[in-house]
Formats: structure tokens, sequence, C-alpha cells
């Protein structure tokens, strides 16, 4: 997530780095994040808009983070002064849940909304459904098969 440079919890904008996943794993591609890195840099972001909000989504109607999601956080987030988890299942339920490391640390749940009253631009959905396709790989787990989701789910 993308947030503004005085309200950093109002994600204005987000983009999937190159992963590879299957039903029970994420795996984030270094160089992908350290390719979006220096894109936000050089659109003039600071590293505290867009380097520690992870959005993702889940298949069905449970956005309850998974083991598998906590790991990520922890493993991924764990080193920031603060990071947010937001997870947004299917059915438009969502979680949110921001974490403090600085200090004592800390951690509580934080409500997740859509601010229609604020100004934003029409969706692109062919360009996300391309960026969705360049940088998500899909790999066969022990359950479902993400690529048959995919298609059922999201054309």
């Amino acid at each position: 997530g993308v947030a503004k440079a005085d309200d950093l919890l109002f994600v204005t904008d987000f983009e999937i780095v190159k992963q590879r996943v299957s039903s029970i794993s994420v795996s984030f591609d270094d160089t992908s994040v350290a390719d979006f890195f220096d894109a936000q840099a050089k659109k003039g972001y600071n590293p505290r808009q867009f380097a520690g909000i992870w959005i993702h989504t889940h298949p069905g109607g449970s956005p309850s983070p998974s083991s598998t999601d906590e790991q990520t956080f922890k493993r991924v987030f764990g080193g920031c002064d603060w990071s947010v988890m937001v997870i947004v299942a299917q059915n438009s339920s969502s979680y949110g849940r921001i974490r403090f490391s600085a200090g004592p640390g800390g951690e509580f749940l934080i409500p997740v909304e859509v601010g229609y009253g604020s100004d934003f631009s029409s969706p692109d959905f062919k360009a996300w459904k391309k960026q969705y396709s360049k940088n998500v790989e899909f790999e066969e787990g022990l359950f479902t098969s993400f690529r048959d989701l995919k298609a059922a789910n999201y054309g």
C-alpha cells in the first residue's frame, strides 16, 4: 500500500510486487521489492509511505490471518518501526492490524474502510489484471490449484 504523506494510514494506491504463491505460502521476489522501493522513491515518496503496509486478499469469506500470513508479516515487516497488515476477503469483509516494534512495541486491530468521500480516479481493471498476471506466479499447492481459483474468481 502507498499512503498519503500526512496520513500514513490512508492508502491511496497499491502495487503488486513479484511473488510466488500457493494455497499455503507466499514468497516475495527480493529484486521486485527493491525495484518497487526505487520506483516509489523516484516518485518522491518517503519510505514510511510505502514500506510498511501489506495489503492482500483471501479467497472465500474469511479475512482472518492464516499462520502463513502471520509468519510472512513477522518475517518481512518485523524489522519496521511500525507496519500494517490488511486482508480483504472475497465477500468484502476485512481485517486490519497495526504493529509497533519501536519503543515498548505492541499491536492492535484497526478498522478497514473505503473512503468513498475522497477523490479518486476510475480503476483501470485491464492494467490491474496485467500487473497481477505479470507479478503473481502460481505454484501448485497441497490443496486447491490457485490457477483454477484465479480463473474462476478473477477471469
